[in-house]
């Protein structure tokens, strides 16, 4: 009883929107390694066009790590979305270019096989009792080797520029320019952004305090948001001085809104948290453990869907070499952005935040003409000091 006690309160920090230390360490760590490389690049990680590359080049493994978070807080792993991306890839070159269908069309066929993906791994974790980390490792080698019998080893271009235009566009300039030529519908963008923030936290705080639950001191609840508010403006401003909002930054946005609501304000989410947090307790509240692992992995598999739209649309075409190490990515991701190894405990700002580090990694150090096998070898020192740090946290808890 008093495990379950401890887990709960550790789940009411996570989730209440309470003082969460980590939250703040990583919004910090994310800071400093951006001054870092701000430093070591002499300026040029903030340019606007590598700003806007960073969102870019690392769509994929926010995607991706959205879907991997509630993965891993149920307790289970993905180790098949990177092959899925290749697949689904193939499937939505061959279905523009071969099939000859719209690309619209096209997309959904892909968002469909991604779900039926899902339902395959999901049937034989949830109701067939095959550990995930053996369904997803199968499903690695089955994806990655369907990639190659669909593209025949070789790769399909020549893809219509409005597929293209979903990775690798931007949003025209509808409201004008600034007399600096900075685009108007950039920064507007951005202030939405600030203000639905701001009455987001304060509605959360509201119903804290309507709660009788701990709150964030008041000083550090406005410091935070002044802090977030000037980052996100600043972002805009950065964007605006290049060829404005990328499109699938709008996608981005809506996906993180959407399943921060999904796992903080939803039963399904709720559920998730409770299966990571003590399964046994889980089943003996009544929680379907087997129809939420089930829909846990068709979510991750629309996801994994989408990021290999997203990825074969910046490329302009599909390759079957595309999304290798994806899934470390992800992995790396979450559990950077503060998710427990046991599973349980994990957030979506977390695991954006997490992402915006490894992607801040890459970009400074492709700037600074790092070698790619030093950058593995970095990034692989970086994932091994968050967990540490996390466990090392959570043993002084006493979250054993």
């Amino acid at each position: 009883m008093a495990e379950m006690v401890k887990k709960a309160n550790v789940l009411g920090r996570v989730r209440g929107g309470g003082v969460n230390v980590r939250d703040y360490g990583l919004l910090g760590a994310l800071v400093v390694i951006v001054m870092f490389f701000q430093f070591m690049t002499h300026g040029k990680l903030l340019y606007s066009g590598n700003v806007n590359n960073l969102i870019m080049q690392n769509a994929y493994v926010v995607i991706l790590a959205v879907g991997m978070v509630m993965v891993i807080i149920a307790g289970h792993i993905d180790l098949s979305v990177g092959s899925l991306v290749a697949m689904i890839g193939a499937i939505v070159a061959l279905a523009i270019k071969d099939w000859g269908m719209p690309w619209p069309l096209a997309i959904v066929i892909a968002l469909l096989a991604g779900a039926l993906v899902g339902i395959w791994q999901g049937f034989w974790v949830a109701y067939v009792g095959i550990p995930a980390f053996i369904v997803t490792l199968a499903g690695m080698l089955l994806f990655r080797g369907l990639a190659i019998i669909f593209l025949t080893g070789g790769t399909i271009g020549g893809l219509p520029e409005g597929f293209v235009a979903v990775g690798a566009r931007w949003m025209p300039a509808w409201l004008g320019h600034f007399a600096d030529g900075r685009d108007v519908l950039t920064i507007l963008i951005g202030l939405i952004a600030i203000a639905g923030m701001v009455v987001a936290q304060m509605r959360a705080r509201g119903k804290l305090k309507a709660r009788g639950l701990p709150r964030t001191p008041l000083a550090l609840f406005i410091f935070k948001n002044a802090a977030i508010g000037a980052i996100i403006f600043y972002f805009a401003y950065l964007l605006s001085g290049y060829r404005g909002t990328p499109y699938i930054l709008i996608v981005l946005s809506v996906l993180v809104v959407a399943y921060t609501f999904v796992l903080n304000r939803t039963v399904f989410g709720r559920h998730i948290y409770a299966m990571g947090g003590n399964r046994f307790a889980a089943v003996m509240s009544g929680v379907k453990t087997k129809k939420v692992d089930f829909y846990i992995f068709v979510n991750i598999g629309v996801l994994a869907a989408l990021a290999g739209i997203v990825s074969t649309a910046r490329a302009a075409g599909a390759v079957s070499s595309a999304g290798t190490f994806y899934e470390l990515d992800a992995i790396a991701a979450v559990f950077i952005g503060g998710a427990a190894v046991q599973g349980g405990v994990g957030r979506i700002s977390g695991t954006v935040t997490g992402a915006l580090i490894m992607g801040v990694l890459n970009q400074g150090l492709s700037i600074m003409g790092v070698d790619s096998a030093w950058q593995q070898v970095i990034k692989g020192l970086v994932l091994l000091l968050a967990v540490a740090f996390d466990v090392t946290n959570r043993r002084r808890a006493g979250d054993r």
